[in-house]
């Protein structure tokens, strides 16, 4: 695992780290076949699999089997995206950061959301501890949700991802995941204002990805969307299987987020 430790941060300062989000083992070992260099879940994607509406929904042990599971076919980093830690409670999280070290994680990706950066922060700070005392270099890769979620007015929305870059930084993050953002002059001017690997997400308008990695982006992810591609075939082949009798494969189209997020609805 240390090994796997290693390569992983020694992954966010090569080049450009693309990462196509998985849901579980099948897809893992498909995507570590084509060459992968690592391996990253989906929180989304991983919920939907199990029948769970994304948010904070997925049981933890539903989560460590997953994991688990993954490990076993695959032989490059695992990282994990654990939402806010599935609970407000720090140690709590601290606890989750454990089991999946013991799972064979060697990254996890940590978010803000709609909470308090502050709350992320100590999150961090515990999670960094745990990573410590169980002799891991666990690359905890901060989610900030300014953009994605709108969390400050558009004017103002660089400077407060940059004021929550910091902090996490402070309390041990390795990387920055700055999901929504897609303008150049955004990416660049964040690249240059914190020495944290950035992370940004597949996006309408985004950069190429050569465009990203001159600019100073570390690491490109398709969070959910391979996802709800998938999701969004699966819909269209069994409604004309379940009409016709006959698979018709011609014409597909995604889901969007919100229209899988629904569906898993209980």
């Amino acid at each position: 695992m240390t090994d796997h430790a290693d390569t992983f941060h020694a992954l966010h300062h090569d080049s450009l780290l693309i990462l196509p989000n998985v849901a579980d083992a099948g897809d893992a070992r498909l995507v570590a076949q084509l060459g992968s260099k690592a391996v990253a879940t989906s929180s989304a994607a991983v919920a939907w699999a199990h029948g769970y509406k994304d948010g904070n929904q997925l049981p933890q042990p539903l989560l460590i089997s997953t994991v688990q599971s993954i490990v076993r076919v695959i032989d490059v980093p695992l990282s994990v995206d654990i939402e806010g830690g599935y609970s407000d409670d720090p140690e709590h999280v601290g606890k989750l950061v454990r089991a999946l070290i013991d799972a064979g994680a060697v990254g996890i990706n940590l978010e803000d959301g709609s909470g308090s950066p502050e709350l992320l922060a100590r999150k961090i700070e515990v999670a960094r501890r745990v990573a410590d005392s169980a002799g891991v270099k666990l690359f905890i890769n901060a989610r900030c949700d300014v953009y994605l979620k709108g969390l400050a007015p558009e004017s103002q929305r660089l400077e407060e991802l940059l004021r929550r870059a910091r902090l996490y930084q402070q309390a041990g993050a390795d990387g920055l995941f700055a999901a929504g953002i897609h303008l150049e002059h955004e990416i660049q001017q964040l690249c240059q204002a914190t020495t944290l690997p950035v992370n940004v997400l597949a996006w309408n308008g985004l950069p190429a990805p050569e465009v990203l990695q001159a600019l100073g982006v570390r690491r490109l992810t398709a969070g959910s969307s391979i996802a709800e591609f998938l999701h969004g075939a699966m819909h269209q082949l069994a409604a004309g299987f379940l009409r016709t009798g006959t698979l018709q494969t011609h014409e597909f189209k995604a889901f969007t987020y919100g229209e899988v997020n629904a569906l898993m609805a209980p």
